[in-house]
C-alpha cells in the first residue's frame, strides 16, 4: 500500500487536528477545512441577520467557513471527516450533519478494519477462494487476505452491488449473503469484477458477515461522494 499510516499534530485557526504525515495517505474520506469568510464580508449573522457589534460576536463554523452569531452557532461537534482532535463548533445546519457521520465513522469503518471472510471469485471464474476482507488502517485499500493477496483502493470501486436472499412478497426479512464488486485497475480503464460470497460454515459468524456488507455498501457511498465534489 502506497503511504505510511504515520500522522503529525498541526494546529489551524479552527483547531488541533491530527493528519497524515503525506497526503498521499489520506483518508478517501476526508474533507479539506473551508476558507472562512473573512470578518469585512459579514456584518451580520448569515443564519439569523443579527447584526455583530462589541457584545454579539462573530463565530466561524468549522465545516462550512460561513460567519454567525454564538445562538447559530454554539454546537460544538466532533468532525472526524476533518481530522479535528476535539469537538469543533458549528452552525446548526453542519452540526446536523457531522452526527449523522458519527455512526459512519464510530460503527462503519470500524467493521470494515475488523474484517470478515467471504469466498471471492475473480472475474467469471467459477474458482473461488476463502479470504479474510478488511478495510486498511488509513481507510484508503480494501484488502483480501487467504492464498492470494489483493489490495483494491477504495476511490477506484465503480460499483458495489449487495446480493440478499429472504425476500418475502411484502418486504424485509432479507439478508445480505455477498456483493459484486467492479473496480479500476489503476493506470488503465480496465474494470475488474469480484464476487464475495458469505461462507455457510458454521464457524463464520453470518451476521458479522452482513454487517460487514452494509458497512461496505455506505462506504462506497460515501467514496462516491467524495470523487463528485
Amino acid at each position: 500500500m502506497s503511504g505510511g499510516d504515520a500522522k503529525k499534530l498541526v494546529r489551524s485557526p479552527s483547531g488541533l487536528r491530527m493528519v497524515p504525515e503525506h497526503r498521499s495517505a489520506r483518508s478517501p474520506f476526508g474533507l479539506d477545512e473551508p476558507p472562512w469568510v473573512p470578518d469585512k464580508e459579514c456584518p451580520r449573522c448569515m443564519q439569523c441577520d443579527t447584526k455583530f457589534d462589541f457584545i454579539t460576536r462573530k463565530h466561524h463554523c468549522r465545516r462550512c467557513g460561513k460567519c454567525f452569531c454564538d445562538k447559530c452557532c454554539s454546537k460544538k461537534v466532533p468532525l472526524p471527516r476533518m481530522c479535528f482532535v476535539d469537538p469543533v463548533r458549528q452552525c446548526a445546519e453542519c452540526a446536523l450533519v457531522s452526527q449523522k457521520e458519527t455512526e459512519f465513522y464510530d460503527k462503519q469503518l470500524k467493521v470494515l478494519m475488523n474484517g470478515a471472510t467471504f469466498f471471492v471469485n475473480l472475474g467469471t471464474s467459477d474458482k473461488s477462494e476463502l479470504m479474510v476482507c478488511r478495510l486498511s488502517n488509513n481507510q484508503r485499500y480494501l484488502v483480501l487476505d487467504g492464498d492470494s493477496h489483493y489490495e483494491i483502493e477504495i476511490i477506484q470501486i465503480s460499483t458495489v452491488q449487495i446480493l440478499t436472499e429472504g425476500f418475502t412478497p411484502g418486504g424485509g426479512n432479507t439478508r445480505a449473503i455477498g456483493m459484486i464488486l467492479q473496480y479500476k485497475v489503476p493506470g488503465s480503464e480496465e474494470v475488474t469484477q469480484m464476487k464475495f460470497t458469505a461462507s455457510e460454515d458454521f464457524s463464520c459468524n453470518k451476521k458479522l458477515s452482513a454487517s460487514w456488507l452494509a458497512a461496505m455498501h455506505k462506504v462506497s457511498k460515501a467514496a462516491k461522494t467524495q470523487r463528485s465534489r
